[in-house]
């Protein structure tokens, strides 16, 4: 154990006590023995205090106070930790079995990296999967121009943080992928291929459904701290034009999402307009988009979720086949 780095997790929690205690087991069932696990909760009052007293003798520590959001929260869990690695969990979403484990290996392997991230699962309010969110290897110039990252299966060390510095606390939906832009700038970040280390909850409490405007509006945000960050400028210089089209990009992922196709087709016609090749990976959602805004009794939802659901039987039918390729022939009862 004394050879393994400590792993430090962090929990933010607000009233979200319908699905914090799956959040909590993903990660008391991690089978890596030098893991720290705090949870900072922001003051519920739906039973969510109950739920973390039952493992409050299996946590390193809790608190449940006011506090400024979802940043305030995980900075004060910064603080409170002291692990060589860190990374936080969100009280809806939950790790795969051997996710910390598997992030340790990563680092150890590739010493020069500060930053690790897996594929991320989607899953709903049953916790039953439905997508898999597959990513590339990204470095900075990648982030700027808006691709995300799953927070859920993201991995740092904490020397990386400490030179960043913590989560911008006037930030609330793309806080994550602020502090990302900061890591990037100081240290090689690596997508660990072929792995699942969490899965991220879909519902309707979720920002990215009940707030869906304000991921662009954040977005946008981003693009002009990005043009007066002198760190940023000679990127942003040869890439202004895929930057701007990434930002209006997500932000028409998010309207979609949030059942707004028109406001949707909108930014995305703005983000071909800067750059066709950046937005025309979307060219599905684009359709579902212009399907919801012209075809009066048609939402451009349905056809997406008609998409979404022969995309969900693909998906199981190949992790089936994947975990029957992987599991050993017995030789004694193959017959």
């Amino acid at each position: 154990m004394s050879e393994l780095p400590l792993v430090s997790i962090i929990t933010p929690s607000y009233n979200q006590g319908a699905f914090l205690e799956d959040t909590i087991r993903s990660v008391l069932s991690q089978e890596y023995p030098n893991l720290e696990y705090w949870i900072i909760d922001g003051g519920s009052i739906d039973g969510s205090l109950e739920i973390i007293e039952k493992y409050a003798d299996r946590l390193t520590g809790w608190v449940s106070e006011a506090d400024q959001g979802q940043a305030d929260a995980i900075n004060k869990g910064f603080s409170k930790t002291r692990g060589e690695i860190v990374a936080w969990l969100n009280s809806d979403d939950v790790y795969r079995p051997r996710a910390i484990e598997n992030a340790v290996s990563a680092f150890q392997s590739h010493p020069e990296v500060g930053l690790v991230y897996s594929d991320v699962d989607s899953i709903d309010e049953q916790g039953d999967l439905f997508n898999r969110m597959r990513y590339d290897q990204w470095q900075l110039v990648d982030l700027m121009t808006f691709n995300i990252l799953g927070q859920a299966g993201v991995f740092f060390r904490r020397s990386v943080l400490e030179h960043a510095g913590g989560l911008d606390l006037s930030y609330h939906y793309l806080l994550d992928h602020h502090l990302w832009l900061r890591m990037a700038l100081q240290a090689k970040l690596m997508h660990v291929p072929g792995q699942v280390w969490s899965a991220a909850r879909m519902h309707a409490g979720a920002k990215n459904v009940s707030d869906a405007a304000g991921f662009g509006q954040e977005a946008y945000r981003l693009v002009q701290w990005m043009s007066d960050d002198h760190r940023f400028a000679e990127h942003f210089m040869r890439h202004e034009k895929k930057i701007w089209a990434g930002a209006h990009r997500l932000d028409a992922f998010y309207l979609l999402n949030g059942d707004q196709p028109a406001a949707s087709l909108r930014a995305y016609w703005r983000g071909l307009w800067k750059n066709p090749g950046t937005v025309l990976k979307d060219w599905r959602r684009i359709l579902f988009a212009v399907v919801g805004t012209f075809l009066k009794g048609f939402s451009g939802n349905q056809l997406r979720n008609s998409y979404l659901d022969r995309r969900k039987k693909m998906l199981l039918r190949s992790i089936l086949q994947e975990s029957l390729e992987s599991e050993p022939i017995d030789d004694e009862n193959r017959n």
